[in-house]
């Protein structure tokens, strides 16, 4: 289970997935611990590690077959069964979210968002409908086995979405905001903060 499974590694798992897929569109059918060192500019120990920790085994010399490699992450990482979704807050980055195809292949489809602002409901980004946020526990009944929330909301209102969102039966949060929302300990927080990164770069040049 991944419970066992340290969370840089489970970090670093979806690169290997990411490039293991570059490499079957150029052909190629193997790939070594080397080899993926090279390209991700890593150590080829460290992946040999991380790659323990799911099922697959490379031949010595040969390395891992890339189809069973990107098989076996693509089942381990859970982006073979889609998991739905609601955004909340539908603002650039709500928007650019919902705009962006490329979530589908790593898991996520976003089928619904809420909004509060009156230009926005009633129209669709990308065939996903945004409704009034006050729709949502409404819309939770009809749109079965939604559990994740993805929050793109203004600061000053992330915690009161967020306690909508979870007193509405939202289990897992991608908080996309710089707040740091509080929630009950049985649910998933995945903090996705652009400014915080924006800040490390930025120290760091």
């Amino acid at each position: 289970t991944t419970d066992k499974v340290p969370e840089p590694t489970l970090r670093r798992l979806p690169w290997y997935l990411s490039n293991a897929r570059l490499m079957k569109e150029r052909g190629e059918q193997h790939a070594s611990s080397t080899l993926l060192a090279k390209q991700l500019g890593m150590d080829a120990s460290q992946i040999a590690k991380d790659l323990s920790f799911v099922n697959v085994s490379g031949r010595p010399r040969v390395g891992y077959e890339i189809d069973e490699l990107i098989d076996v992450l693509e089942r381990f990482l859970g982006f073979t069964r889609l998991h739905t979704a609601f955004l909340f807050g539908v603002g650039s980055l709500g928007g650019a979210l919902l705009a962006d195809s490329g979530l589908r292949q790593f898991g996520l489809q976003i089928t619904a968002a809420f909004d509060i602002n009156p230009q926005l409901i009633g129209k669709e980004i990308n065939g996903i409908p945004i409704f009034h946020t006050e729709e949502f526990p409404k819309k939770m009944l009809e749109y079965t086995d939604v559990h994740i929330g993805v929050l793109t909301v203004p600061i000053n209102i992330a915690q009161q979405v967020t306690d909508t969102m979870i007193s509405g039966g939202i289990r897992a949060i991608w908080n996309f905001t710089p707040y740091r929302i509080c929630v009950p300990e049985n649910i998933v927080v995945q903090n996705t903060s652009l400014y915080a990164h924006l800040a490390l770069i930025f120290n760091r040049l």
